[in-house]
Order: C-alpha cells, then structure tokens, then sequence
C-alpha cells in the first residue's frame, strides 16, 4: 500500500515524468493502431515495431551513448526503410502481404540483434540498459526524454485529431476520398510517418518485442464496444493509459520486472474482458440477448397457436395439445406457458389454456405482423405464397410498431393476407 501511495502521489518528480510519458505515448499509440485496426494493417505495426531495432542499435553507435535524438532518428529511419521496402514489394512482386511483413520483420529484427550483440561485446561502458528496448523500461524515462518522446507523442495527438476526417477516409473508403479530390497518397504517406513515430517513441517503455499489442488491442479490444470512430479512439486511449500505467507501477514495485510484458498482460485482461462483456457484442451479452429473443419468440408462438385455435374454433387448447405442437421443446413450451400466465396473457383452468383478452390482443399483433409481412413480399416482392411463410415466421418478432404503421399503409390497410387469412386487428386499430 505504502508503494501504490507513493507512486500515485508523485512523490518523486521523476514517476510524474513517467506516467506523463506513458500516458500520451499511451493515447497516440491507440490513436494511430485504431486507424491501423479500422484498415487492416495491423500486421505492419508488428513489423515496424520489431524493424526499427537496427537503427536503434546504429543510432548508438553513431552518438557512443544513449543519445535520444540519436536513437530516434536512426529508429525512425530504419522504420521508414521497413515501410518503403513492404510498400515496394506489395507492388513490384506476387508476394503476399503477410510473406512480405513476415520476412522484413525477421530480416530486420535479425540484423538488430547482430548490432546489439556487437555493442554488448564492445566494452562501451554506455551500453548499460540498452537491451531494455527489446521488453522495454518505463521507468528508465528521464526530463529529457520525456521531452522528446512526449512531444513526439503530442504531435500525433494533434495530427490524428485535426486529420480525422481525412485518416477516416483512408481507412473506410480510400477510392471515394480520391474521387472527391483528396490527397489520398500524401494521406497515406503521413499515416505511415506517424506509425512509425508511434513505435519509435513507444520503444523505450514497452520495447519492440511487444509494442504492436499497444498499436492494436486498444482499438480492437474498443471496437466491441461501440461503432462511432470518436467514442472507438477514446475507449482505446483510456485503455492504452490504463495499462501503460499499469504496467509502469508493477516495474515500480518489482524493479526486475519489465515494463513491455506487464501492458500487455493489462491490455490482453481488458480485450477480455471487453470480449465477454461488451454490452452488445460481448459473447456473454450476446448469449444472454440471443436466449432473451428466442425466449420472447417462444412465448409469441405459443400465443400465435392459441389464436389460431380460436380461428378454427376451438376455444381452448390442451396442455398436452400445445406440447405436441413443438415436440422437441417441451422444456421451453412449458416456460412459456408460466411465463403466459404470470403475465395475464393466459388463464389455465385444469388441463386446458384459453386467451385472457390481454392476451387476444397480443395474439393479434404478432399474427397480424405476420400476416403483413407475408402480404408485403408477396405483392412487391414477388415471391410465390407458399414460400412466405419461414421469412415471415422470423420478422414477426423483430417488427417495430413504426414499420407495422408503414408496411399498413404501403398496403393499404388489406384485410386478407395471400393465404386469404383474416388479418386481425383491435378495435382501436380499425
């Protein structure tokens, strides 16, 4: 507790400094992973992020120190080379997309270990805490990085926010954007400036091991949370700080531990449980919406045979009866049935079930909503009448009373459906 109090407070100037860094590094991260995400190439971000390892490695080499504008220049240069090289292939050859990515991702990541390598062996006293880049370090940020870094980082900030519109373009419709007059080229080109600076700046805290997992799962994890582009980049950039801090505070607290694996233990726990229980496209959401439905439609097919029944006369029906109506959902038919008469939808007298007028009334709706909408495709959509009937059976759930208002007028108020059933309504419909 003692530890979580002094971190969080900011006791030391330099964990302010750190959180500050991971923060904005956190949000431009999932800015520009979210465009990615949204345009399918996320797998470019993962070959960026482990291709600017040798010019880390020959930035070093060139300054003999850590020198940060070094190490960016020559990361950013060797991203951009990495960048150009998958571009070029793409065109030039018959190579798919993920062979390309795959083979300059190693090509690079491969010759950036062989530079590493090399300076561990020189005996550059310098060398200290450089194979930190590989899992990253966020606690190793300093004033003087988080100038560079955070500036860096406040420059896509404000780039992806004013260029919305135009970064929105590219990912969803490029070829209209083009027609329209737009620069889609130069538009591109300054996405993949910014992605590799997102992955340059992001090195030092989470490494460039793992740095496409703060590039993507932030935008994917949001994405089942919601379809608007503005509400997608925010929840990705809460989660992007959430466990960029997260992150930071385990190395905090456990010094041996790096920072690049703890984010993205944070981000993996968000993505789930983003996954389970996002409100409509989380899996546990959606089985419990899914059964819900199936549950209403149960219920409205037991009221549609009741009514039926009255059509042809019979003014009950027996339990036994409704259960022989669907043989292999007795279980189900027998929840309905309770459910019916919790309701006031049904009255139960012995072994037989007849319509409360609540209940005549909702019978009517769901078989009207059928009786229309088998009306409708057979009048404009030209489909025979013995074939209406399944598509109708699964719209007559889902009809809004505003569509039933349309579909009533489009046809004219019919009485007779295409099997010249009655089509019934209340009195106060007529």
């Amino acid at each position: 507790m003692e530890n979580f109090t002094y971190f969080f407070t900011f006791q030391d100037p330099s964990i302010l400094y750190v959180v500050i860094g991971i923060t904005l590094l956190g949000i431009g991260s999932a800015y520009v992973g979210t465009f990615s995400f949204l345009d399918k190439k996320a797998l470019l971000g993962d070959a960026i992020s482990h291709a600017v390892l040798p010019g880390i490695c020959l930035g070093f080499i060139l300054a003999g120190e850590k020198n940060p504008i070094y190490i960016v220049t020559g990361a950013f240069l060797s991203g951009g080379v990495a960048t150009f090289l998958s571009s070029w292939l793409r065109q030039k050859t018959k190579l798919s997309e993920d062979a390309i990515i795959a083979s300059i991702l190693s090509i690079f990541f491969g010759f950036g270990i062989v530079l590493l390598t090399v300076i561990q062996k020189s005996g550059n006293p310098e060398m200290a805490g450089l194979n930190q880049f590989i899992f990253g370090n966020a606690i190793a940020i300093l004033e003087e990085d988080l100038w560079i870094y955070g500036g860096l980082a406040l420059v896509i900030i404000l780039l992806l926010t004013l260029l919305q519109k135009e970064f929105g373009l590219l990912v969803f419709n490029s070829d209209y954007g083009k027609a329209i007059g737009y620069p889609m080229d130069a538009i591109r080109l300054v996405f993949n400036v910014l992605m590799i600076l997102s992955v340059v700046i992001g090195i030092q805290a989470i490494g460039v091991v793992l740095m496409a997992a703060l590039l993507i799962t932030p935008g994917a994890a949001a994405r089942f949370w919601t379809d608007n582009l503005n509400k997608l980049l925010f929840i990705s950039g809460v989660f992007a700080v959430i466990s960029g801090v997260a992150g930071t505070y385990v190395s905090f607290v456990l010094p041996q531990m790096p920072t690049g694996p703890w984010v993205v233990v944070s981000l993996s726990l968000l993505a789930l449980l983003s996954f389970l229980f996002a409100p409509k496209k989380g899996t546990i959401s959606r089985y419990i919406a899914r059964n819900k439905y199936l549950k209403k439609t149960h219920h409205e097919h037991v009221l549609k045979a009741l009514y039926k029944a009255k059509e042809l006369g019979e003014a009950k029906l027996t339990i036994e009866k409704i259960y022989e109506l669907y043989p292999f959902q007795k279980k189900q038919t027998k929840q309905s049935i309770d459910y019916l008469f919790k309701n006031g939808l049904i009255l139960s007298n012995q072994s037989s079930i007849d319509l409360t007028d609540y209940g005549i009334s909702e019978a009517k709706r769901v078989v009207r909503l059928h009786r229309l909408w088998e009306t409708y495709l057979t009048e404009y959509m030209q489909i025979a009448p013995d074939h209406v009937h399944d598509s109708a059976e699964k719209l007559e759930h889902i009809i809004t009373p505003e569509l039933e208002a349309q579909l009533e007028k489009r046809l004219n108020f019919p009485k007779l459906d295409p099997h010249q059933e009655n089509i019934p309504r209340d009195d106060h419909d007529l």
